[in-house]
């Protein structure tokens, strides 16, 4: 049962985004998938109050103690994805310990790039102790279409010796409109944030899978 941990510890990345469209997406394959929402603000969990449960279980684990909560609730799960906390560093460490996967969103923005310096640093501190778990890599979210920032920001992240996604999220009015709602980029299925969100999904499981 993978655990993937959508983390920046800048807030504003996208990753509230990313993390629910993602457990969606792969709640759409058939697979049980729990999303665990670890940041105080309560983001996810306010999204699924908005849609009364109906879409998927999500539990709040916003303590330290989060790698030793979620070993107690995780059986019978496909998937467990945790939407990361900004901004606290022992939080960001906790999701770090627990996951087999940390995906760091980044905007196309200088400040991104040098705000995921910390927490490349907590994940390459994890790695040195245990063989190089979790695997870790770059997603690019918000994208702006027609500019070269996208380009850019890739080439800079490779700075972190981390591999960048070859799929990402653009500027789409459909992500924050169906957050609004309760609900996800999938009310579309064949739109292109929902395509954005299956090309991230299918890439992260090559990932895993070592290819």
């Amino acid at each position: 049962m993978p655990v993937i941990a959508v983390l920046n510890q800048k807030g504003g990345a996208g990753k509230t985004t990313i993390a629910v469209n993602l457990a969606h997406a792969l709640h759409l394959t058939g697979s049980k998938v729990l999303l665990v929402d670890s940041d105080p603000q309560g983001s996810a969990r306010d999204w699924n109050e908005a849609n009364e449960g109906e879409i998927l279980p999500v539990v709040g684990l916003d303590r330290e103690t989060l790698p030793k909560d979620l070993q107690a609730i995780k059986d019978g799960y496909d998937w467990v994805i945790i939407d990361g906390a900004p901004q606290i560093a022992r939080l960001s460490a906790a999701a770090v310990k627990a996951a087999d996967l940390v995906l760091i969103p980044c905007q196309p923005s200088p400040y991104d790039v040098w705000a995921a310096a910390d927490l490349v640093d907590i994940i390459k501190a994890r790695q040195d102790v245990t063989a190089g778990k979790p695997k870790a890599a770059f997603v690019v979210s918000r994208r702006i279409q027609g500019t070269k920032l996208g380009r850019e920001v890739e080439d800079a992240l490779h700075g972190y010796d981390l591999p960048v996604l070859k799929s990402s999220t653009s500027q789409r009015v459909a992500y924050p409109t169906t957050a609004s709602e309760g609900q996800t980029v999938f009310v579309e299925p064949d739109g292109p944030a929902a395509k954005e969100i299956d090309a991230i999904m299918n890439e992260l499981q090559e990932l895993l899978n070592g290819a």
